[in-house]
C-alpha cells in the first residue's frame, strides 16, 4: 500500500468521525431544545453539558481529516464555553458568576483567534461596525441597569467582551458575523431574563437556539477562515469544493 493510499485511507476514518460528531452535536442540540418545548427537565440536564465538547470534538477532527489544523484557542473557547453551560445549569449566585467567567474566557479566545486571522484588517469597516454594536451596548445596558440589581457590574463586564466578539467576528466573513451577532441576541435575552423583564414566549428555547447556531457558525466560520481566508469574505455559495468535511453540507 503507497504512503498517498494510507494518507487517504487515514483522511477518509477521520472524515466518517468528523461527520459522526457532527451529527452527534446535531442529535444532542435537537434534543436539547426539544427537552425545552416539553419541559423536560432531565433531559435538557442531560444534554446541554454535551453540546460544546461534541462541537470541539467535532472541529477539531474536520480540520485534521482536511489536512488542517484548527486555529489552537478554538476547542478552548468551545469548552470554556461547555463548563458555562455547566455552571450555570447549577441555578445559584456563585456558580452564575462562576459561569460568566467562563464564557468571559471564551470571548477572549474568539477575540483573539478573530484578530489573529485579520477581523481588523479593513479599518474602515471595522470601526462601523464597533460603533453600530457600541451603540447598541449602550442603549441595552443603559435599559436594563435598573432592574440589574447586584449584577449590574459583572453584566456590563461581560457584555463588553461579548459585544467585542460581535464586533471582531464581523470581519471575518459572513458565518462568523452571523455567529457574533446571534450570540449577542442570546446572552441579551438572558440579561432580560436576569432584568426579570416580560419574557417573549418560549423564552429559553430562542435562548438555546441562538446560542447553539451562534456557537456552530463562529466555529464554521474560523476553520474555513483557516483553510480560504477569502471565502467568507468574498460570499462564496456554501458548499464549494474544498471546504472543511462536514461543514459545507450543513450549512
Amino acid at each position: 500500500m503507497s504512503i498517498r493510499t494510507t494518507t487517504r485511507a487515514v483522511l477518509g476514518g477521520r472524515l466518517r468521525t468528523a461527520t459522526g460528531l457532527l451529527t452527534g452535536f446535531a442529535a444532542t442540540s435537537a434534543a436539547h431544545l426539544g427537552a425545552i418545548l416539553t419541559d423536560t427537565p432531565v433531559l435538557r440536564h442531560a444534554t446541554k453539558p454535551a453540546l460544546m465538547p461534541l462541537l470541539a470534538a467535532h472541529s477539531v477532527t474536520a480540520a485534521t481529516a482536511a489536512a488542517q489544523e484548527a486555529p489552537k484557542l478554538l476547542a478552548p473557547a468551545l469548552l470554556l464555553s461547555g463548563g458555562g453551560d455547566v455552571l450555570l445549569q447549577l441555578g445559584d449566585d456563585t456558580a452564575f458568576l462562576a459561569g460568566m467567567g467562563s464564557f468571559a474566557a471564551a470571548h477572549v479566545c474568539y477575540v483573539t483567534m478573530f484578530v489573529r486571522q485579520g477581523a481588523l484588517t479593513d479599518r474602515r469597516r471595522a470601526l462601523v461596525v464597533a460603533a453600530a454594536y457600541a451603540t447598541a451596548w449602550a442603549v441595552m445596558v443603559g435599559r436594563l441597569w435598573p432592574d440589574l440589581g447586584d449584577l449590574r457590574a459583572p453584566v456590563a463586564g461581560y457584555s463588553l467582551l461579548l459585544a467585542s466578539t460581535a464586533v471582531t467576528s464581523a470581519g471575518l466573513g459572513w458565518r462568523t458575523g452571523l455567529g457574533g451577532a446571534l450570540f449577542l441576541l442570546s446572552d441579551t435575552l438572558i440579561a432580560t431574563k436576569l432584568a426579570k423583564w416580560r419574557e417573549l414566549p418560549g423564552h429559553q428555547f430562542w435562548i438555546m437556539a441562538t446560542y447553539i447556531m451562534a456557537q456552530y457558525l463562529l466555529a464554521n466560520g474560523l476553520l474555513r477562515a483557516a483553510q480560504n481566508p477569502q471565502e467568507d469574505r468574498a460570499a462564496l455559495a456554501p458548499g464549494k469544493p474544498g471546504g472543511f468535511p462536514g461543514f459545507a453540507a450543513t450549512v
